[in-house]
């Protein structure tokens, strides 16, 4: 598929950080202008406008590529960004796409997402995707246009307070008021986004700085010196940790998002087969540690697995990494693990004690921690033996084996979704990217496709965004071009933002989405079916009754390919035909019953004890056995 905008193989762009800049700048009567000189090696100042500063400072933080949209105030910035042989520009369809695409792009390499919208109306369309990537710790950076600085205040034509508006839900944000200050800003919002906790970071830059011409010098000076997030943890604290797990009798480890920002994966896997200790792995964390490993007992929270649910209810310690004791996994937090000591290990210090205290508390980055942990245990292992916890093992082993994950084919013969996704996990496999919206889907792929390897989930968690999965792809598919995406999505989610499939065919990300057509909003229709007497109030959305709209149609016309699968006999073979087609994106309508739930469950506003393992089913555990479990 040929992109909008010719470009040159990237091997063929690959360039020194002291290539020519910018093909040319506008003069003031609107003529095209000689091409200014390039810095020299040593940093020496070079004039350029702000514009032409904002995409050289871009491409010195090592941007790849920038999600957006052009209009009026951000103007200046795509003129030089035509000529950019390091930053490839990807024209998506709104500007709540960019910001997904961003995050995408961030949770499956690692590396900072970047989006770009002009003022008032494109900057406000980014508030979603920026309140999403905040509650979920995205480092991601946003560029908007603003009006000039003399119109600032004035309720100019398309103004907003973009700083203001966003200032709780970005970890900071800049109102640029100086040409000069473009470098240091750009370079302090990158170190900002991917340090310490990451986050989304915000700079507005008013038209007129962007028109200014400016000393451009690279590198630039940071100045954040209020700004030092701890990395090594304190040795007394992992100490102390090591101690609790020597003495423990039923731990857990809780593994949260914070995991895979740290890279600390490999350590982690360590830890936890050095201490034989069962491992829970929240949404966020899926990939964190295989499922494939026998110490994994799944997800924990309202929709997690029995025996990893149970396990964290019934423990006498806790080993939280990267978490937060966010109520989906908690449950009634008066009544969540009252026998457990908490060991809270996180790089924010604000995380711990917020929820649960914490009765060792360990700020640090979780690789730094998960090292000295392991040195720590070992000490520990030495004077007292191998930690084996048997009767724990016992137990787990006993809730894995009666309530294990599992579903029902709908009575009147319809094709189950579970099924369908389980499929999708097993035909493309471990080495693709899957990518959710937000709901019954969302659950069923956490908890029926099998995670093996870090980044290789990528959801909307903490603020639980609709619409997330298929721009979540594209942001995915960009970051590693050669590998297999997969945006699992509902029917309802799917038509908030299924415009970027035109952005998608054309710009070249082959992405599968897997539309679970049930018909419905189906997580509401889920709750209105068990808490409301099943009056279902506005949740039929017609793409049942009246296929309206028709997506294999739908995908054809935004130059995807459209399949439909209605049967259990077609599933593989339209999975198979979808893996097949890599020149554009692929849409498959997959027509699911409407009355499929997903189980287990924790009610919202009750206890982990009230689980339940499907309806009327709740399991009993046995407290005098578990009381009694020995290491």
């Amino acid at each position: 598929m040929t992109s909008a905008t010719s470009r040159s193989p990237r091997s063929e762009r690959e360039t020194t950080g002291t290539e020519d800049l910018p093909a040319h700048t506008a003069t003031p009567n609107g003529q095209q202008g000689s091409r200014p000189k390039p810095a020299p090696p040593a940093g020496a100042p070079v004039r350029l406008t702000g514009a032409q500063s904002l995409v050289r400072s871009l491409e010195s933080v090592g941007t790849e590529v920038v999600f957006g949209i052009p209009g009026g105030t951000i103007l200046p910035a795509y003129d030089p960004l035509l000529d950019s042989t390091k930053v490839r520009h990807v024209l998506v369809r709104h500007e709540q796409g960019a910001g997904h695409a961003a995050t995408g792009y961030a949770q499956a390499t690692g590396k900072v997402g970047v989006c770009m919208a002009t003022s008032g109306p494109g900057a406000t369309n980014l508030v979603t995707p920026l309140a999403d990537a905040h509650m979920d710790s995205i480092p991601i950076v946003a560029v908007t246009g603003q009006q000039s600085r003399a119109l600032i205040g004035t309720d100019a034509f398309q103004e907003a307070d973009i700083c203001g508006i966003t200032l709780p839900i970005t970890k900071h944000n800049y109102l640029v008021t100086d040409p000069a200050d473009i470098p240091r800003v750009i370079a302090e919002a990158f170190h900002l986004a991917s340090t310490g906790r990451p986050g989304p970071v915000l700079v507005d830059i008013p038209k007129d700085v962007l028109q200014e011409t400016t000393s451009f010098v690279w590198p630039p000076d940071r100045q954040l010196p209020g700004y030092r997030p701890t990395l090594r943890p304190h040795g007394k604290q992992v100490r102390e940790a090591a101690g609790l797990i020597a003495k423990s009798h039923r731990p857990v480890l809780y593994l949260g998002g914070g995991v895979l920002k740290a890279g600390a994966a490999d350590g982690l896997r360590e830890l936890a087969e050095l201490t034989n200790i069962p491992v829970v792995t929240t949404l966020m964390a899926r990939g964190a540690f295989p499922d494939s490993h026998p110490q994994n007992l799944g997800m924990p929270g309202m929709h997690g697995a029995v025996a990893a649910v149970a396990a964290m209810q019934r423990s006498d310690l806790i080993l939280a990494l990267g978490a937060r004791f966010d109520d989906r996994v908690t449950g009634q937090l008066s009544t969540f693990a009252p026998e457990a000591a908490i060991v809270h290990a996180d790089i924010d210090p604000a995380e711990i004690s917020k929820n649960r205290k914490a009765d060792v508390p360990i700020v640090g980055d979780c690789k730094e921690i998960i090292t000295e942990l392991l040195s720590a245990v070992r000490a520990e292992q030495e004077g007292d033996g191998a930690m084996g916890f048997t009767s724990w093992w016992d137990q787990l082993n006993s809730w894995r084996e009666t309530f294990p994950l599992g579903y029902d084919w709908p009575a009147d013969g319809a094709l189950s979704p579970q099924h369908v996704i389980e499929r999708i996990g097993q035909l493309a496999g471990p080495e693709a990217l899957y990518t959710a919206g937000v709901g019954q889907h969302q659950m069923w792929a956490a908890q029926f496709i099998r995670y093996e390897h870090p980044r290789s989930w990528i959801n909307s968690g903490g603020l639980g965004t609709m619409g997330f999965a298929v721009p979540a792809a594209m942001g995915a598919q960009f970051g590693h071009p050669g590998k297999e995406v997969w945006a699992i999505d509902g029917d309802g989610c799917f038509q908030m933002t299924n415009q970027e499939l035109a952005t998608c065919a054309i710009e070249g990300a082959p992405i599968k989405v897997a539309v679970i057509n049930n018909g419905n909003l189906g997580m509401v229709r889920q709750w209105q079916n068990l808490f409301y007497a099943e009056r279902y109030s506005q949740t039929d959305l017609g793409t049942h009754a009246h296929r309206i709209p028709d997506f294999a149609l739908l995908a054809e016309s935004l130059g995807c390919a459209g399949l439909r699968c209605e049967t259990k006999d077609e599933v593989d073979d339209v999975i198979q035909r979808a893996r097949e087609i890599t020149d554009r994106p692929v849409v498959i309508d997959f027509v699911v019953g409407k009355d499929a739930q997903v189980w287990p469950m924790v009610a919202a506003g009750t206890g982990n004890d009230e689980i339940m393992a499907a309806r009327g089913i709740r399991p009993l555990f046995d407290d005098d056995e578990a009381e009694g479990a020995q290491r």
